[in-house]
């Protein structure tokens, strides 16, 4: 099998937003396994004529024209980006035009509308969760827990600790995680100091073999990280969210971005105003 074409992700700023549709996109065509080049913080004359000199470049060496996302606001730029020799994909001359004259506006073709810090107050909000997040993490503080709108529980390695990242920065939810343990499962009942705060938990689970996987990596050949062990805390855990009444998810095969949109989803929580 001829190697497929090499994908370039260009963009004035991050690429972040693009970099997730195209992989989005790619995912539907199974076999391709390139990776694309991302290519950020392409603003300029200069640095727009390097990158289409590479693409040529590219076009030259490999046989097969590259594939060209574009994700920059100047629209002169992005008519130099055009004149690659590659099959270009402008993410903005595709969707602007049409989208503005159903809003009944023009775009103001400015960088960095995404992913710059936008209005300060929201990005401050952005901090402040990171910080609740780090402080609260794994049940390492319990002093101003009432001020979490979420509190994750599970059983260690379940995937607490980044979807409560993921929901701060993303989301600008003020979440916590707190880790159940054998003492918890023995007295079969929660933690005191998360039964004021009952209405606020939501509980993670995962399959006992994938968190053995998990766990070997850590801790290899430990008592904690053996498959009847893990077996044994999954079961528990789960018993108790039911005794307790807690939604709960099981975490193996959701990515952290479907975790956190199906935890908000459940939990009635939306990204602050």
């Amino acid at each position: 099998m001829l190697p497929g074409p090499r994908i370039f992700l260009v963009s004035d700023r991050t690429g972040i937003t693009l970099e997730g549709l195209v992989r989005t996109l790619l995912s539907q065509f199974e076999g391709f396994a390139e990776e694309p080049l991302v290519r950020p913080f392409i603003d300029s004359a200069e640095k727009i004529d390097r990158v289409v000199e590479e693409i040529d470049r590219q076009a030259g060496a490999g046989g097969v024209a590259p594939i060209v996302f574009c994700s920059i606001a100047d629209p002169v730029l992005r008519a130099r980006l055009r004149g690659a020799d590659a099959r270009v994909f402008d993410i903005f001359d595709t969707f602007l035009p049409a989208l503005g004259e159903a809003l009944g506006l023009s775009s103001s073709s400015r960088v960095g509308q995404t992913h710059g810090m936008g209005r300060q107050g929201d990005y401050d909000r952005r901090v402040e969760a990171l910080n609740f997040a780090l402080s609260f993490d794994d049940g390492s503080r319990l002093k101003g827990l009432e001020q979490a709108q979420l509190i994750l529980v599970g059983v260690s390695r379940s995937g607490k600790t980044p979807t409560c990242l993921y929901l701060a920065m993303q989301y600008r939810i003020f979440a916590a995680n707190y880790p159940l343990t054998e003492d918890d499962f023995l007295q079969g009942s929660l933690p005191p100091a998360l039964r004021p705060w009952r209405d606020r938990l939501f509980g993670l689970s995962i399959a006992p073999e994938r968190l053995h996987r998990i766990r070997e990596e850590r801790r290899a050949d430990s008592a904690y990280a053996s498959l009847q062990h893990c077996r044994k805390e999954v079961s528990a855990a789960e018993a108790l969210f039911q005794a307790e009444g807690i939604p709960f998810l099981d975490s193996t095969s959701l990515s952290i971005e479907e975790l956190a949109v199906a935890i908000l989803h459940r939990a009635g929580l939306h990204r602050p105003a």
